[in-house]
């Protein structure tokens, strides 16, 4: 009898054994002091590509409106009698219509804009019109009636919202109406038309008109001169710690004639010079030659968004390198070492906008346009994606006038277009040697990559400048290069390694961050918008789930005394997906502590195609110290890898959030099943 209980208890014990050994035991350093988690560690990068800026986050609705493009009357239907003019009142943006009798009392003289394919208007909102104006003709006033249109309708009367504008001055001024819009219309269309008084003869009428705008009045956070309300709020949600703006290519330009520019994007904005952006012209697969930028969404909006959203700004300035991809060497298109005094000051001149007193040249600017406190500015980044010994022979001359004049703001270097190889060494040991603060890498890659380099950081330098990952997407292969949800998930895995290598990167931001539907070249992005609404892309939840849980410091996380970066465990037979197509596989985790709000928060990524059991064992708390909360559960989760979000369907894959009850833990464990091909959050109160 007693030998049975022995070989019953050696059997239990085996059993025992077994489920431990079959159990994915995540053991978290909860007493550890942890690696300190910066603010920036996860933001946002804007570039205005696909239609990011005019067009889309910007709130103006109207395309071309200071009539400066290449062709000035494009976006611009005209009837009757119109004329361009060159000798208007703001010197960098001469030109305007002149709308004059049409030539009969029953023929009509207008103009009618098209606006960003097509323009949005919601029933019951109201729009802000406005325009500089001056009568030119010999009456002593003009009417103009201003109305938008739908000119499909298969009503009787294209028009549905419509006022008048009296111009009583032959002096030019800015004249404002607003409308409230009956109806909801994806493409409507804005038309300005020369009140015609029926039947009289009237040769003497001319009217001149300039800078010609169409605003929501409901913008974010009311500014004027402000942001599309529904994108900038889904932008706010991310919880961005860093805003990177105005982008990567187009501050280098095809040459440096088209490079951005800040000083011109600031200022009045109705004298803001317009810039024809590559985009225009470098994908001719995807080609929208009306692709220009109005400055409207200038430095200072930029700055006011990031302060806005509780970002810190990080603008990027011109190196003196046009882009490289762009340029071949003997083409002479960079500034010579010797000419690129201009560039620099450009730089200093910016940190004096964005933090100089109210008294210096470039605070009073900021001052005059509406924000005379300093915007508190800490980081500046110079050049995107340079290469080769030009760079870093440039990028010296900047780094001694910024630490000589401004110490305190936190340099950012390069480290080139490419994630590995020669050119990226050779960067990196040049940026080591100027000492700059931070380096920019960027990487989009396929899913190989992002299931491989989990453990990227794990191996970098611990001293020496840190990294911002500024621009990073999983770009699937085999045609599946859109927002995918297996795209978004390897990201997940891969972010994993930016949090536990905080003493390493400092910032992320995935990229790029906004597309037009109709207007994109560049896929995938993280938020997609037409002219009425914005859908949220499954890696839009990734780069929420991480910003909203980032913690304040990171915290070692084992599985069989290993980091957690792509380990299998049990079922890992079955772990790839049903055609194994870049699916990945095993488990990603990693840990933070928030002393804020008195959290632990796990991430866990399980690649698998299968559920998988895990353990959440926290080590090294105090005797006082128990973890007894519910704990709740955030997780991202589709049964199709290949599922994804649409304008027209946009909750096809979110965050589900659920509670773990309180019982389930046992002496500071917690034993959980994370499903199949799933990102989870685990955060519970401390």
């Amino acid at each position: 009898m007693k030998a049975r209980r022995t070989i019953a208890a050696l059997a239990a014990m085996l059993t025992c054994i077994t489920m431990a050994a079959q159990s994915n035991t995540l053991v978290i350093e909860a007493g550890s002091k942890g690696i300190p988690i910066q603010k920036t560690m996860f933001g946002l990068f804007f570039e205005d590509l696909n239609f990011a800026a005019d067009g889309g986050l910007y709130a103006e609705k109207i395309k071309n409106r200071s009539f400066e493009f290449d062709n000035p009357l494009a976006g611009w239907d005209v009837i009757g009698n119109v004329c361009v003019m060159a000798d208007g009142p703001f010197a960098n943006n001469p030109h305007y219509v002149r709308l004059g009798y049409p030539g009969h009392p029953s023929m009509i003289t207008g103009i009618c804009n098209e606006g960003f394919f097509g323009i949005g208007v919601e029933a019951g909102s109201e729009y802000r019109v406005s325009m500089w104006a001056r009568n030119a003709g010999d009456r002593p006033q003009e009417q103009i009636s201003i109305q938008l249109c739908q000119p499909s309708t298969m009503g009787d009367d294209q028009t549905f919202c419509q006022g008048v504008i009296t111009v009583d001055s032959p002096q030019w001024k800015k004249y404002e109406l607003v409308l409230k819009s009956p109806l909801t219309v994806a493409k409507a269309e804005f038309r300005a038309m020369l009140v015609r008084e029926h039947k009289a003869h009237t040769p003497g009428q001319a009217v001149d008109l300039e800078h010609i705008s169409l605003f929501p009045v409901e913008t974010f956070n009311g500014d004027e001169n402000g942001m599309r309300k529904d994108i900038a709020e889904a932008i706010q949600e991310l919880h961005p710690g860093v805003f990177r703006f105005p982008g990567g290519c187009i501050v280098e330009g095809t040459n440096l004639e088209t490079r951005y520019q800040w000083k011109n994007s600031v200022g009045p904005v109705e004298n803001r010079p317009i810039n024809k952006t590559r985009w225009s012209y470098t994908f001719p697969h995807r080609m929208f030659p009306d692709y220009y930028q109005s400055y409207g969404m200038g430095f200072y909006e930029y700055f006011r968004f990031a302060e806005e959203i509780g970002a810190e700004p990080l603008p990027v300035v011109s190196c003196g390198i046009a882009c490289q991809f762009e340029n071949e060497p003997h083409w002479h298109s960079d500034a010579s070492l010797e000419d690129l005094q201009p560039f620099v000051d450009d730089a200093l001149d910016l940190i004096e906008f964005a933090n100089g007193p109210v008294d210096s040249k470039w605070g009073r600017v900021r001052a005059e346009m509406g924000h005379p406190e300093p915007f508190g500015m800490k980081y500046i980044g110079i050049g995107n994606e340079q290469w080769g010994e030009g760079y870093p022979q440039r990028l010296a001359l900047f780094v001694k006038a910024i630490r000589a004049k401004y110490p305190e703001i936190a340099i950012i270097g390069s480290s080139g277009p490419y994630k590995d190889g020669a050119d990226f060494e050779y960067l990196w040991k040049e940026m080591r040697a100027l000492d700059v603060d931070l380096v920019d890498e960027h990487y989009y890659a396929d899913e190989k990559f992002f299931t491989e380099n989990a453990a990227r950081y794990d191996s970098y330098p611990r001293t020496g400048p840190k990294v911002f990952a500024g621009e990073y997407a999983c770009h699937g292969t085999d045609g599946r290069k859109w927002n995918h949800f297996n795209a978004s998930l390897l990201e997940a895995a891969f972010m994993t390694g930016l949090e536990r290598n905080a003493d390493v990167v400092h910032m992320a931001s995935y990229a790029p961050l906004l597309a037009h539907v109709e207007g994109w070249q560049w896929r995938p992005d993280m938020i997609w918008f037409d002219n009425l609404q914005t859908m949220r892309s499954c890696s839009y939840y990734v780069q929420q789930m991480y910003a909203a849980n980032c913690g304040t410091h990171s915290l070692p996380v084992l599985m069989d005394g290993e980091i957690v970066a792509g380990q299998t465990g049990p079922g890992s037979d079955k772990l790839n997906g049903p055609d194994s197509a870049g699916f990945g596989e095993g488990l990603y985790a990693s840990a933070v502590r928030d002393e804020a709000r008195r959290q632990y928060i796990v991430k866990v990524v399980n690649l698998a195609s299968e559920a998988q059991e895990i353990t959440l064992q926290f080590k090294g708390l105090s005797r006082k110290e128990t973890l007894d909360a519910p704990v709740t559960c955030t997780v991202l989760h589709s049964d199709d890898p290949y599922a994804e979000n649409t304008i027209d369907v946009p909750d096809t894959v979110v965050p589900v959030v659920s509670t773990l009850d309180a019982s389930l833990w046992h002496k500071n464990t917690l034993t959980t099943t994370i499903g199949p091909r799933s990102f989870a959050v685990y955060s519970v109160d401390y």
